[in-house]
């Protein structure tokens, strides 16, 4: 899976994850939010969330607490 960490409208950080058969650029283009943070691949372990890589089209690469903040969305729903 590969992801993309946005800053919304409030300054959140907002990870949006889709299947590696979808380009970044492709991905970059569909949403709303005009500051992307972050970007790279996505791999769930037994210890949870791992972010790695990054997307050239993008010149962005995983940010060094983008797992956390993708866990903690996983962990409440609500959020």
């Amino acid at each position: 899976m590969k992801y993309i960490m946005f800053e919304d409208f409030s300054g959140a950080s907002v990870p949006i994850i889709f299947p590696s058969r979808i380009n970044f650029d492709e991905m970059r283009e569909q949403m709303p939010y005009t500051t992307a943070l972050s970007a790279g691949y996505i791999t769930l372990t037994g210890e949870g969330v791992r972010c790695h890589g990054q997307s050239k089209s993008l010149q962005l690469e995983a940010g060094p607490g983008d797992a956390a903040i993708i866990q903690a969305k996983f962990e409440d729903a609500a959020s």
